[in-house]
C-alpha cells in the first residue's frame, strides 16, 4: 500500500503516524490484540471498557493481559500470555497498549517478532526511543491517543 512505499521513501519517520493517519486507522481497525488488558473486575479502567467497546462493534478483540495469571478467557475471548502466541497472520493486527512508559522496553521483542500493522499506545502512553525503536522495525506508531475517542470521531 501507500504507507508502505512512503516508509520506504521517507525512513523510519514515516511509521509515525499523525493524528489524521490515526483516525484512518481507527476507522479501519478489524483485529486488536489488547497489551494489558484488565478483566470485569477492573470494568471502570479503560484497560477493560476499551476493548470492550471495540468488541461491542464488531472489533475481533485478542486479550494480552499481563497480570492475572489464573484467567483464561476475558470478554468471552481466549487469552494469550505473549503477542507472538497469537495464530494467524498478524498483518491486520493492531496493538492496542495499556502499560506504563517505563515497562514499554520489555515488550519491544515480542511486538517486532509479532511483526503487527501497528503499535497503538493509549492515552497518557509515550516514549519517544521505544516508539522510534516500533517504527525502525516498520511497525506503525500511534501514541498518546485513545483508540476508543478516535474509533467513534472517525466513524461518526
Amino acid at each position: 500500500g501507500v504507507v508502505t512505499l512512503r516508509s520506504c521513501t521517507a525512513g523510519w519517520r514515516a511509521n509515525i503516524l499523525s493524528a489524521g493517519d490515526a483516525l484512518t486507522l481507527a476507522r479501519s481497525v478489524k483485529r486488536v490484540a489488547v497489551l494489558g488488558i484488565k478483566t470485569d473486575r477492573q470494568a471502570n479502567q479503560p484497560a477493560y471498557y476499551v476493548p470492550q467497546y471495540l468488541k461491542s462493534v464488531g472489533v475481533d478483540v485478542i486479550p494480552v493481559p499481563v497480570y492475572f495469571p489464573e484467567v483464561t478467557e476475558i470478554l468471552g475471548e481466549r487469552v494469550y500470555r505473549k503477542l507472538a502466541d497469537i495464530p494467524k497472520s498478524p498483518v491486520d493486527v493492531v496493538v492496542n497498549v495499556f502499560r506504563r512508559p517505563k515497562d514499554l522496553a520489555q515488550h519491544l521483542d515480542d511486538i517486532v517478532l509479532m511483526k503487527p500493522k501497528a503499535v497503538w499506545l493509549q492515552s497518557g502512553i509515550s516514549d519517544p526511543d521505544f516508539e522510534e525503536a516500533v517504527a525502525r522495525a516498520g511497525i506503525q506508531v500511534v501514541s498518546d491517543r485513545c483508540l476508543l475517542v478516535d474509533h467513534q470521531s472517525a466513524t461518526a
